[in-house]
């Protein structure tokens, strides 16, 4: 069988968003046990120059329902970026998978060759749809997803791989 678009795309996106919607609430347990406040982990970052972990979940979100709307031709919904609590990140978790969800395998099959260009202050990316998934959307999902990891994890909530997998 011949992996599809679609296959590479939606379902990945979609497990692991529901993998960091879990630790969220491994997160906000972990900072009710310890009587720790959830801004010290929602605000903290592995380095002063990386984003912190609220913003890495609010761009996963965005490269997965970005990725969905650019491969099915269509421009990505807006999400405000103004979460500062684990229940409002678990919505907007929500939100994006319930978006992938509407958007059919139908419009995404077939766009290995569609033209996608991200345009940006200072350039503009062009790629086809297969490299804009496999070159541009899953690596960027990933990194701030792993990143949303290892930020909790440095900060003593009991996250592992396994949580980072999510189900298999």
């Amino acid at each position: 069988m011949r992996a599809s678009m679609y296959s590479l795309s939606v379902p990945v996106f979609r497990r692991s968003l529901a993998a960091l919607s879990a630790i969220l609430d491994k997160a906000a347990s972990y900072a009710q046990e310890r009587k720790i406040d959830p801004a010290a982990l929602l605000d903290a970052r592995l380095h002063p120059d990386m984003f912190p972990f609220t913003r890495q979940i609010q761009l996963a979100s965005d490269f997965a329902k970005g990725a969905a709307s650019r491969l099915a031709g269509q421009d990505p919904p807006k999400f405000d970026d103004v979460e500062v609590g684990f229940d409002q990140l678990k919505e907007r978790i929500a939100r994006t998978i319930a978006f992938l969800d509407s958007v059919g395998s139908e419009r995404i099959e077939g766009s290995e060759e569609r033209p996608i260009e991200l345009k940006f202050p200072s350039r503009t990316l062009r790629f086809v749809g297969l490299d804009y998934l496999t070159q541009h959307a899953l690596p960027n999902f990933f990194f701030h997803a792993t990143a949303a990891y290892a930020i909790l994890r440095h900060n003593g909530v009991p996250v592992g791989k396994q949580d980072f997998l999510g189900g298999i």
